[in-house]
């Protein structure tokens, strides 16, 4: 309560008057603890009414001539003026478009950045921000009341954190096919998430599969809202987390370690294989090319053999006589050339003494002097 009564005299708190100026009257005019005058504090208001409004508040100057209504008229009717000017002149900003009501009905035509005049009431005006790019956020602590885990197809949960980033396409949809295009955008988004979730593998829906899942997120959720003629173009859509419930995380964690120490053994062997493959196909390569070349080899020699054989052969067929004793010498020069022998002839043998090396007789023969001596 206003009042105090530890002050010894009873005013009011905080000093001696009431709050209307005046210390609260007893019964005998002093000061008590007696509420104040209603009638008087009634005067007291009517006065200063009075005072504020122009003429005096509706008095009288001459007889029968109420000045104070005569003057108070024009300044309504500019007050209502300027009142019916603010309601009619609208701004449209940068990036939004202005939508016109008559009774209503929609205007067909969209009214551009600037400044536009509506005849209000009977037209009101709507102005939807076309270029501004809205944000839907999905699951997690930034989304409250949204759940954020999933079944994924092979039966697994997986909590899902996504954004969704939208704009409007059509202001008219936008404005009246639909109510609360926030939360419808958020409803969609949610449902067909979990429909491609629940489609896909939960370790590839976490690694590989991310940018396939949000590509038909998006497209998924365009196709639902087209069809509900919501007005809205559906942007991007990103998926920011995508992780094993916070409850079963380390299993998880253990497994996708398992994983990679696989994927590294299974590189580790891919490598050695390769490098024992390229090995076996370098020897393979020298082998082949060393078998094109004694074939080259051979059929080189046996064609240079048959030519040989046969241009002797043409030689023998024009003098066989010249051709067998040629043939003859060239052998015998061939036999004889490598040989350590010495010949001579029967009518030349005078004052030749034969000699027979017996010290050589009696010593053991090698190979190489036996094909010496041959």
């Amino acid at each position: 309560m206003p009042w105090s009564n530890q002050s010894g005299g009873g005013g009011w708190k905080g000093g001696g008057n009431g709050p209307w100026g005046q210390p609260p009257r007893g019964p005998q005019g002093g000061g008590g603890n007696e509420p104040p005058d209603l009638e008087e504090l009634l005067r007291r208001g009517q006065d200063k009414l009075r005072r504020l409004l122009p003429g005096g508040g509706g008095g009288r100057s001459g007889p029968g001539e109420p000045t104070g209504l005569k003057t108070a008229l024009p300044l309504i009717a500019i007050a209502a003026v300027g009142f019916w000017l603010y309601e009619s002149i609208y701004v449209v900003q940068p990036d939004e478009v202005g939508v016109e009501l008559l009774f209503g009905k929609v205007k067909p035509e969209l009214n551009e950045p600037g400044i536009h005049f509506a005849f209000w009431p009977i037209e009101q005006v709507e102005t939807p921000a076309l270029l501004k790019e809205n944000q839907e956020v999905m699951g997690g602590a930034a989304a409250a009341g949204t759940d954020s885990i999933m079944l994924s197809g092979d039966q697994n949960l997986v909590s899902v954190e996504f954004s969704v980033l939208w704009r409007i396409s059509d202001p008219i949809k936008y404005l009246f096919r639909v109510g609360d295009q926030p939360d419808l955008v958020r409803k969609v988004s949610e449902s067909v998430m979990r429909e491609v979730v629940g489609r896909t593998r939960a370790d590839e829906f976490r690694t590989t599969g991310r940018e396939v899942a949000q590509t038909a997120v998006r497209e998924r959720i365009q196709q639902t809202l087209d069809a509900y003629d919501a007005g809205v173009s559906i942007t991007a859509v990103n998926v920011t987390r995508a992780d094993p419930p916070l409850e079963v995380q380390d299993a998880f964690g253990e497994v996708q370690r398992a994983q990679q120490d696989q994927d590294k053994f299974k590189q580790d062997a891919q490598a050695y294989a390769n490098k024992r493959l390229g090995e076996a196909r370098g020897e393979a390569s020298q082998i082949r090319e060393a078998a094109l070349g004694y074939r080259d080899q051979v059929i080189a020699e046996a064609t240079g053999g048959a030519q040989r054989f046969t241009s002797v052969y043409q030689q023998y067929v024009k003098s066989p006589d010249i051709t067998r004793e040629r043939i003859y010498l060239e052998t015998m020069e061939g036999v004889l050339s490598k040989t350590n022998k010495v010949i001579l002839d029967s009518g030349s043998t005078q004052g030749v003494l034969p000699y027979l090396p017996l010290p050589e007789v009696g010593r053991p023969t090698t190979p190489s002097s036996t094909g010496a001596g041959q």
